[in-house]
């Protein structure tokens, strides 16, 4: 398994409606590119020098070239299309390979 995450540091002033966004417009929309099975919204809790909130976004896929494929195909056509708080957050995304699930 492999996950696809997005860390996103956003206003005080915009958190509520992005959250909402978030669930509402953009999640769906990465998941209805049929490459990620799922999606986990948390939020980190530090707090930031900068001011506002942070979130993690994990898509979870099969395979990295799943994710590999979204990204090269089609992630430029869903930022484009779904794109209302653009300049309005600070974000990076990382890789991340599942090594081991172990429930207790």
């Amino acid at each position: 398994m492999y996950i696809y995450n997005i860390t996103t540091n956003v206003g005080e002033e915009i958190k509520f409606d992005w959250l909402f966004w978030m669930k509402q417009t953009f999640i769906p929309a990465m998941l209805a590119s049929g490459k990620f099975k799922k999606a986990i919204i948390s939020q980190v809790l530090v707090e930031e020098d900068m001011g506002g909130v942070t979130y993690s976004t994990q898509y979870i896929a099969e395979n990295k070239n799943l994710v590999n494929e979204f990204i090269e195909n089609e992630l430029d056509d869903v930022l484009k299309e779904h794109s209302r708080f653009r300049g309005s957050y600070v974000d990076f995304s990382t890789g991340l390979q599942v090594i081991a699930e172990i429930d207790g």
